[in-house]
């Protein structure tokens, strides 16, 4: 709506017209009340973690999917406005990283100055309101950043990502908009709105993005952050406040700087909504376990919060009551809920594609189509991540071994030349929370750049640290978080996967030997905080076929988003190498070089035996079962949970 228009309204509002308030005080007095209190139901959409997944395309696949794309959630956006009008739609980051279109228009056909992001050409259609940065945007660097958002058709918000300026510290991006928006009340009658939005990110982006940031931004406490900017909002005039929250739920007890802090900005006074995500979890849905928490509402502590999943899977919606009293809107209801694209249970699209959106990135989706479709080498057996938890995994040794090839060439020369080289990597797609489709396979046959992609989702680059023998332990010990404990006594069905631990924190260590007992309790929770000091998981840990020399050095190679956080053995590094490398183009060099690979894992890790009366189960790919090996102690039991299949295993006796 012109600004002209919103004037001119203003100026309406200042006479005693019918339906503009006046002076709500003197309408109390006269014993008019009740026909100068409006009421308005004003709608707040959200979109979350889109990361650059505009077609409904699975690019590692190279075929259509009905289970993401924000063409498909463009549709239910749509739908949405059409039941409220007075709406305002918001996006909370992790937008232009994430699949091979974000890396294409980064890497390959970069962003040219002046040239529009195909993330912005999609969603100025959607004529979004305003939107945060996720950590993902900084993966390419500020200057990127700066170019993509240069264009963006929307403003965005950020309180918590600083820069020095002459000594003086100030915000990198706007900390908060107001946006003044018209709406109608119950009467039909024209009411102006002013929404203060602002947003925040997860601070660790200095560390998982160190090469980029360093000496750059520095980042300050969600929390503190969002509070320093409420009163701000409300004296330019904001009659309610939107948080967008690129952060997890967190926990009930907050600590400062905290990576997840939904929860507790629920419990910041002012706040009227919150859209948060980050970690690709659904509100209302999950998280039901915590105080506070009202499922059927919507709300946590009162506060009505979404967060819409990932890629364009879900759409959040949250519908505000507001009630104009003495000239102040107040929210006197709220109702939050998700809406999908898909039906995981019935396996049923919800959302057909919206076809202006993909109309207008087009271009970008058949480019990257080319790109990811170029050959680099051949492999001599199918590769997948279908038992990638639960057994040596070849998906993982191909990542290990292109990483060690890599720091051999780089280590070559110097002081470090003859210092043990060890590799660390993960199984990024293995279902979990991201569904049971979200597994690696690669048939035998040619590899392509969409293969690469598929077994190494992130632009991380490659670096090494140089820890010693009981911080490769701390490690492991921190890895086998990703498994529940295990009672060998007991005979009924026990659940080895805790689904709670993300599977790109369960790093194998390739270049010693060790195994992993889940009868003993993990060591350390999710975040690498110590909740059993003598658990003692990983068993018979050796390096050249004997124990491993607790004070030996080793390198380890792995990549930047480890090498720079707090992983447990990580953070007791005394030496850290970044190198400008992809671990993804590092993969493709090594497959080209060696020109055919054979996948075979080399089994440096299994499970400590543990009797044979257990009756262990996990869930994987219903298609795993045509993958299973003889001897490998998997079996397939049956469906499982929302789409996946449900196998048993047996570990090796005694």
């Amino acid at each position: 709506m012109g600004k002209t228009f919103v004037a001119f309204l203003l100026l309406l509002s200042t006479f005693a017209l019918p339906g503009f308030n006046r002076s709500a005080d003197a309408a109390e007095t006269n014993g008019l009340k009740h026909k100068f209190t409006h009421k308005v139901d004003l709608r707040i959409l959200g979109t979350t973690d889109i990361h650059t997944h505009l077609y409904n395309y699975d690019y590692y696949q190279d075929e259509e999917t009905n289970e993401f794309g924000l063409a498909k959630t463009a549709t239910l956006i749509k739908e949405a406005r059409k039941e409220n009008k007075n709406n305002l739609l918001f996006d909370n980051g992790d937008l232009i990283q994430g699949n091979p279109l974000g890396d294409y228009k980064a890497k390959i056909d970069p962003l040219r100055k002046g040239e529009k992001h195909p993330v912005f050409k999609a969603m100025s259609l959607l004529k979004y309101d305003a939107a945060t940065v996720g950590n993902h945007e900084f993966n390419y660097g500020l200057d990127f950043l700066d170019e993509v958002l240069n264009d963006a058709p929307f403003p965005y918000v950020n309180a918590n990502v600083y820069k020095e300026n002459k000594g003086k510290e100030k915000n990198y991006f706007n900390p908060y908009k107001i946006i003044k928006k018209i709406v109608k009340d119950e009467r039909g009658i024209p009411q102006l709105l002013r929404i203060g939005v602002t947003g925040a990110v997860t601070p660790q982006i200095t560390q998982w993005d160190k090469a980029h940031l360093e000496g750059k931004v520095y980042t300050k406490d969600i929390v503190k952050s969002v509070e320093a900017v409420i009163p701000k909002m409300k004296q330019a005039g904001a009659d309610i406040i939107v948080v967008l929250a690129h952060s997890g739920m967190g926990e009930a007890q907050y600590s400062e700087m905290a990576e997840d802090a939904t929860y507790a900005l629920t419990q910041v006074d002012g706040i009227d909504a919150i859209v948060s995500g980050h970690n690709h979890k659904l509100f209302p849905g999950d998280f039901a376990n915590l105080p506070g928490i009202d499922e059927e509402k919507g709300t946590i502590n009162g506060v009505p919060v979404v967060m819409p999943g990932n890629w364009g899977s879900h759409l959040g919606v949250i519908d505000l009551s507001l009630t104009k009293s003495r000239g102040k809107w107040e929210v006197t209801g709220s109702q939050s809920e998700l809406r999908a694209i898909y039906d995981e249970t019935a396996k049923q699209s919800l959302a057909e594609p919206d076809r202006s959106i993909l109309r207008a990135v087009k271009k970008e989706h058949e480019g990257t189509l080319n790109y990811v479709r170029q050959p680099v080498g051949e492999t001599t057996a199918d590769i997948h991540s279908y038992f990638a938890l639960v057994q040596d995994d070849p998906s993982i040794q191909i990542v290990t071994n292109a990483q060690v090839w890599y720091a051999n060439k780089q280590l070559a020369g110097t002081a470090e030349e003859n210092t043990p080289v060890l590799s660390a990597g993960a199984p990024f797609k293995a279902g979990g929370r991201n569904g049971a489709s979200y597994y690696t396979y690669i048939p035998e046959g040619t590899i392509a750049i969409k293969n690469v992609s598929d077994l190494y989702l992130y632009p991380n680059t490659i670096a090494t640290v140089k820890i010693n023998g009981a911080d490769v332990k701390e490690w492991l010990e921190m890895s086998a978080g990703q498994f529940n404990q295990i009672d060998p006594s007991v005979t009924g069905e026990q659940p080895l996967i805790n689904n709670s631990f993300p599977t790109y924190n369960y790093d194998v260590i390739d270049g010693v030997t060790y195994e992993i007992d889940v009868t003993e309790p993990a060591k350390y929770d999710g975040s690498g905080n110590i909740i059993n000091a003598e658990a003692n998981r990983i068993k018979n840990l050796e390096f050249n076929g004997a124990p491993i020399d607790l004070e030996q050095e080793f390198i380890v190679v792995t990549n930047n988003y480890r090498a720079n956080g707090h992983f447990p053995g990580v953070r007791n590094q005394t030496a850290l190498e970044m190198y400008p490398d992809e671990n993804r183009q590092v993969i493709i060099d090594y497959i080209f070089e060696k020109g055919t690979i054979d996948p075979s894992a080399d089994g440096n890790w299994t499970f400590a035996p543990i009797g044979n009366h257990a009756n262990l189960t996990f869930e994987s790919s219903s298609e795993a079962v045509d993958s299973i090996k003889e001897g490998s102690g998997i079996q397939y039991i049956g469906n499982g949970s929302n789409g996946f299949g449900k196998y048993s295993i047996q570990f090796p006796t005694n």
